[in-house]
């Protein structure tokens, strides 16, 4: 996802000798430039004080605290004291035994999911008859998820008398709207109907006692969980149980945060009450299951237990078991929603058990996210527009939650433990899964970080580390999940362009020098052995038919997000072939793009549509990300970028972002569901493509909608249909390939851009749009490289650049449409036909100004 213009394509090495044969003319001070030199500094003199602290969600405290008690429910006193002083009590009575139904009781199901057996009684199975054998912790689970109605029947041998029934199912299959019948001799005769329960164990009542031999319980909806909507009840119990509440407290950290819970308790009863710990990042899906574990992956309880004990005692979740293999805890989670239950697993006794009393004086987190208190930004952005600005730095938060400690216990539990990441820090992809460093992710996170807080190691760790195990072939792993083997056809791409990145922010060339090694396997190895008789990369050759993608789609043949980003990585590698002094692979990597490029557009532009065809295979439809990187990495035409951003507003446009794809025939929502991290290519276009004010409505649209959804502040994996969470509890959150927001407002907006090894030389080129003044720091080993421009005031843009010394760049500022005057700290540059300074140029939109050096410019354009 790299940037598009004319000038930020130019090799390192073109920059450089731009830069550095540039010279600078000293004029007098003449009436006319002091009026210009006046007019400039009143123009930036105009901007409001600087208030971009005002944004800042981060916080230096290593101990978060909850904001706010958010329900409680059974006997819970005092539960504003976990928020405040005081010491909150949780009781709950032992349970009376469950009426039992007579011996030989059977029961038959509409279907049940049998991968062990099926109805054999025992604890693996998942057959009717675990809802009738008085044993809570088997369950019967229909066979197909979203597929109503499915029902259960119990057939009792003898007639029994039934006030009504109580139904006992898994947090994760609760049953939300069923019906209960019974059989008169000749007919069923609907008792109770049930609507909205979201009731672990729910009492149904009949109208009257009934006696009968046959009971149906009727299910046609689900509650959504993370394991997709199955019915899953444990026990139907013959009569009317109440049993007493369960007592809990849910609070909110007013956020996502991640880290370790902390619990303080003031004691407990004698009787090995135990306490169970469910998590959320939203209201929508806190249940007494968290929205996801690691132990979800090896079919946990999904939930955090412990035993506190008799006297005063402070417990730090960690993964681990407290007595043996009892009583277990995940340890690190990322989430908003905290519940608190007195409850225990049947399966934890005696060690801990569902009643008592337990006392809680405290609860806190101890946060594992990179501290992000206004003093730790190296980096910052501030403009006119308020919403853009709190993006920014909502966005730059979220990666705080993902830069952490690579850690065995903390991280995605498919054999993902490395250790040679063991202990460093790294970018996760998500605060609560995978949390795991995919090189996708860090494409747009590890910019995110360079213009934010500035610790790229945490780029470097994981880009090393994945080149370090390199494939024989010259595949690079995704990440270090399933022991490096996930077989993904982008990410060794995405691991070229996030090496380009990371050697263009920081300047690290020896890094680029020790892993040129695989960059040359990468790209005249392993891709060549994809490439068809085209010219194009084409999935399913050399065995990749069944590799994925950034989201496993089933995409086959010749793909154009493959091929477009293809033709960007080879530019990149060009640039840092240059840089390393491989000019000969420099230039064969570039006619290589040169020829990619060219049949891109032979064979996969659509000129009916006006806009790239996903695929040259199957069904006709038109991917934002093949489009959005066509047009960022240079493929298409200034015209065949202006159709294809068309179709895509057009036939894409959802109330919170624009859809990955123009129909449903990949996946059956491709025209529904969002992905911040393939909108982020399309907005960078929409900016490059002189369409500032679409590219801000775009941002607005999607990151609008996270920002006033709860969570609320923090960047989501995906969105779904109506702007739903789109994988359900399962989706994350807090995703760092969400926060492209970043570098498309200071990259692209302000216009600031590195485009030599660590900003030895940049690029400014604002794109303002109807944004009225911007103004911002990037970071940069050389020192801060500042950027500040305003509209008006009797000039079309007035700028002023702050360089570092050691570095020179190229400014390029928008004319307006107008004919213009530029000039640089007062001096005529250009004198709206011709260049007088800095060999500046026109491309009828911009005039560029070559080789300003170190130091601070003012740049004024107005209009002849």
């Amino acid at each position: 996802m790299r940037l598009a213009s004319n000038l930020r394509r130019r090799p390192f090495h073109v920059l450089a000798c731009l830069a550095l044969g540039a010279t600078t003319t000293l004029v007098a001070t003449s009436p006319a430039r002091a009026g210009a030199d006046t007019r400039a500094a009143n123009a930036l003199a105009h901007l409001p004080a600087p208030n971009w602290r005002h944004y800042v969600q981060g916080t230096s405290h290593r101990e978060v605290s909850p904001v706010r008690v958010a329900s409680t429910a059974g006997d819970v006193t005092d539960p504003k004291g976990l928020v405040g002083a005081g010491t909150t009590t949780l009781h709950r009575e032992a349970p009376k035994p469950k009426p039992a139904w007579p011996s030989g009781t059977a029961a038959t199901a509409s279907s049940f999911h049998a991968p062990n057996g099926g109805n054999d009684g025992t604890p693996t199975s998942y057959g009717p008859g675990n809802a009738v054998d008085g044993d809570p912790k088997t369950f019967w689970n229909d066979e197909n998820p979203d597929t109503y109605p499915a029902w259960l029947q119990i057939t009792s041998p003898t007639p029994v008398k039934l006030p009504g029934i109580t139904v006992l199912s898994n947090s994760d299959g609760v049953p939300m709207d069923f019906t209960v019948a019974t059989w008169n001799g000749s007919d069923w005769v609907t008792q109770a109907t049930v609507t909205g329960n979201t009731d672990v164990q729910r009492a149904v009542t009949f109208p009257q006692e009934v006696t009968t031999g046959q009971v149906r319980i009727t299910v046609t909806k689900d509650q959504p969980s993370s394991r997709g909507d199955f019915t899953r009840i444990n026990e139907i119990y013959p009569g009317v149980v109440t049993d007493p509440a369960q007592s809990s407290v849910t609070l909110d950290f007013g956020k996502v945060v991640v880290g370790y819970p902390k619990i303080r308790f003031g004691g407990a009863s004698a009787d090995h009450p135990g306490v169970r710990l469910a998590f959320s990042e939203t209201l929508q899906y806190l249940t007494d299951r968290s929205d996801f574990t690691r132990s979800d992956f090896s079919g946990g309880p999904g939930t955090d237990q412990y035993a506190p004990p008799e006297t005063s005692t402070t417990w730090t979740d960690t993964k681990g078991c407290q007595s043996g293999t009892k009583v277990c805890a995940d340890g690190l989670h990322g989430f908003r929603y905290l519940k608190i239950s007195l409850d225990a697993l049947d399966s934890d006794a005696p060690a801990a058990r569902p009643y008592g009393t337990v006392k809680i004086e405290d609860v806190a987190l101890e946060s594992t996210a990179l501290p992000g208190a206004a003093g730790t930004y190296k980096g910052w952005f501030e403009s006119s527009d308020r919403a853009l600005n709190q993006y920014w730095y909502n966005a730059s938060y979220t990666n705080e939650l993902v830069t952490d400690t690579f850690r065995p216990t903390d991280v995605e539990p498919r054999n993902a433990d490395s250790p040679s990441l063991d202990g460093k820090l790294v970018l996760h992809d998500g605060a609560k899964r995978d949390r795991d460093p995919y090189v996708g992710d860090v494409a747009v996170s590890g910019r995110t970080d360079y213009l934010t807080h500035a610790v790229p190691e945490a780029a470097r760790n994981v880009l090393a580390d994945l080149a370090d195990h390199q494939r024989a072939d010259g595949w690079i792993p995704p990440a270090s999940i399933g022991n490096y083997t996930l077989p993904l056809f982008d990410y060794p791409l995405w691991w070229v362009t996030s090496s380009s990145d990371y050697v263009l922010y920081t300047g690290d060339t020896a890094y680029a020098a020790k892993y040129y090694p695989n960059l040359i396997k990468t790209l005249d190895s392993w891709y060549p052995s994809v490439t068809d008789s085209h010219g194009l990369l084409s999935k399913g050759l050399n065995g990749t038919g069944g590799y994925g993608d950034y989201a496993f789609l089933p995409r086959t043949g010749e793909v154009t997000y493959y091929n477009a980003l293809y033709v960007q990585a080879l530019n990149d590698a060009a640039g840092l072939a240059r840089a390393l002094g491989h000019g000969a692979d420099a230039d064969r990597w570039q006619q290589r793009a040169q020829t990619v490029a060219k049949a891109i557009n032979t064979y996969l532009w659509d000129a009916k549509t006006g806009a790239y065809l996903d695929s040259g295979t199957g069904e006709v439809r038109h991917g934002q990300d093949g489009n959005g990187i066509a047009i960022v990495a240079g493929v298409a035409s200034p015209d065949q970028a202006g159709s294809a951003l068309a179709h895509l507003a057009k036939a894409t446009a959802q109330p919170y972002g624009n859809a990955f794809m123009d129909n449903d025939t990949l996946v059956s929502d491709g025209s529904k569901r969002v992905y911040a991290f393939t909108s982020y290519p399309e907005i960078q276009a929409r900016f490059l493509s002189g369409q500032a004010d679409s590219a801000i409505e775009e941002i607005k649209r999607l990151y609008g909608w996270m920002t006033n959804h709860d969570p609320g502040i923090t960047d989501w994996e995906g969105i779904g249909e109506n702007g739903s969470l789109y994988e359900g509890a399962y989706t994350s959150m807090a995703h760092g390939w969400s926060t492209g927001v970043v570098p498309a407002l200071s990259n692209d907006l302000l216009g600031a851009v590195p485009t030599g090894p660590g900003f030895s030389t940049w690029a400014v080129r604002p794109n303002p749009g109807s944004v009225t003044w911007a103004r911002g720091e990037l970071p940069t080993p050389h020192g801060a490289l500042r950027v500040t421009w305003t509209q008006g005031h009797g000039a079309v843009l007035t700028l002023a650049v702050t360089a570092p010394a050691g570095t020179s760049g190229d400014i390029a500022v928008p004319t307006g449409g107008k004919r213009v005057t530029v000039r640089v700290d007062g001096k005529v540059a250009w004198d709206g036909g011709a260049a007088l300074a800095y060999q500046a140029t026109s491309d009828g939109g911009h005039i560029t100004l070559h080789g300003v050096r170190a130091g601070s410019h003012t740049v004024q354009v107005t209009a002849r």
